[in-house]
């Protein structure tokens, strides 16, 4: 039931996110919010007398086009989640106006707590497409979710090189509806981000792209990911709206690709390292500002084509997982030996296990999103206490 009171709230003209919570706060629920009359909604802060009577009348008018939504969702191979529904992305629902209901194609998975935005300018240069392209698929090979908002330029490059890798997941936050391709040329890139993650929207099915629909998909972006990495963005781009958002309402570290001075794409990006975003060249720039993430969030969910399932995120601690230690390859095996447990550098660890460079890079990274090691300082990495030794030996 608490699906179809939140869905109706969404379909209710009048009111957004910010309303919707303060009427539920108010009423109590979301099925008292759907029942409330003109007397209740004077009361609340942003409606006020003058609307009260409008938005009493639009709630009983989208109860009834609750079936019909429900129908039309499920018939363009979409399903509903609602904000108190399990599957819905844990950060998302800590942002200040978390979107009552979220339209999926495709899934959503335990693992999307560590994702990454990456955003930027529509109109990108080739070396903006190539960097989004690149750090997407390094991001995808680190074990995290990939997260943009399916335009052109910098959005499809970051999704085009998430999928590049083989494990790659990614994540498609539209301005639109989920039925709705836009821009029309990713018909083929929706469909494969469906098969490999997720093309979400909070807007119902049909709606059509406009102007005021994508600071609102911003939000989302920034709110599903531990921080946002601006690629190319000019003065007045939105990929400047998802990165204050992301930092100034969120609380999300925000970082920012370099360019060419004389590159007009330069100046959003510039202006954020200015201010304080983490100027970034490589994937270690961005792990090192994200900080320790929670390794149980990189297991699979399990889940079927019809609804997303999410099993409950546990809390991070010392003690490592048996079933970490034993989805290991062979590499990670050998370096969690090989290391000890004194802090080792990568030339010491190069030469300790005769692994080439980037090699040792990679198996690294992954090692520290799943939690077996931790970053010290430099390149300087230190095996955490391992209570399974026998698993890696």
């Amino acid at each position: 039931m608490g699906l179809r009171h939140w869905l109706q709230l969404s379909l209710t003209t009048g009111i957004g996110p910010i309303l919707t919570r303060r009427l539920v706060a108010a009423a109590g629920s979301a099925e008292a919010a759907c029942a409330a009359d003109a007397a209740l909604l004077r009361t609340i802060e942003g409606i006020g007398s003058g609307k009260a009577g409008a938005i009493a009348t639009a709630l009983r008018s989208a109860a009834a086009e609750v079936d019909a939504e429900l129908e039309r969702a499920v018939a363009v191979n979409a399903h509903v989640i609602c904000i108190d529904d399990a599957a819905y992305p844990l950060l998302l629902r800590e942002i200040p106006d978390p979107p009552c209901v979220l339209y999926v194609r495709g899934t959503l998975e335990p693992r999307d707590l560590n994702a990454l935005a990456i955003v930027g300018s529509r109109k990108c240069t080739f070396y903006g497409r190539e960097q989004a392209e690149r750090f997407a698929a390094l991001l995808a090979g680190a074990g995290m979710t990939v997260v943009s908002g399916g335009a052109r330029g910098v959005d499809s490059a970051t999704h085009r090189g998430a999928l590049s890798h083989p494990n790659g997941r990614t994540i498609a936050v539209l301005g639109c509806g989920v039925d709705v391709t836009y821009p029309p040329e990713n018909t083929e890139l929706f469909a494969a981000i469906a098969r490999r993650g997720a093309v979400i929207s909070e807007f119902p099915t049909g709606a059509e792209p406009a102007r005021e629909n994508f600071p609102r998909r911003n939000r989302i972006i920034s709110g599903m990911s531990r921080g946002v990495l601006i690629v190319e963005a000019d003065e007045r781009s939105g990929a400047l709206i998802t990165a204050r958002q992301a930092y100034d309402d969120q609380g999300r570290p925000v970082f920012a690709l370099p360019g060419r001075i004389d590159n007009p794409l330069s100046v959003g990006p510039h202006r954020l390292i200015r201010d304080g975003a983490t100027l970034t060249t490589c994937l270690q720039d961005i792990l090192d500002g994200l900080g320790p993430l929670p390794q149980s969030a990189m297991e699979p969910a399990m889940s079927n084509s019809n609804k997303a399932t999410v099993e409950p995120i546990q809390p991070s601690t010392d003690q490592t997982s048996p079933d970490v230690l034993l989805n290991l390859t062979d590499q990670q095996r050998l370096l969690l030996a090989k290391m000890g447990d004194e802090e080792s550098s990568v030339d010491r660890i190069i030469d300790i296990t005769g692994l080439q460079a980037g090699t040792i890079l990679q198996e690294l990274t992954h090692l520290t999103l799943k939690g077996l090691i931790q970053r010290v300082h430099g390149q300087v990495y230190v095996r955490r206490n391992l209570k399974q030794t026998s698993n890696i030996t």
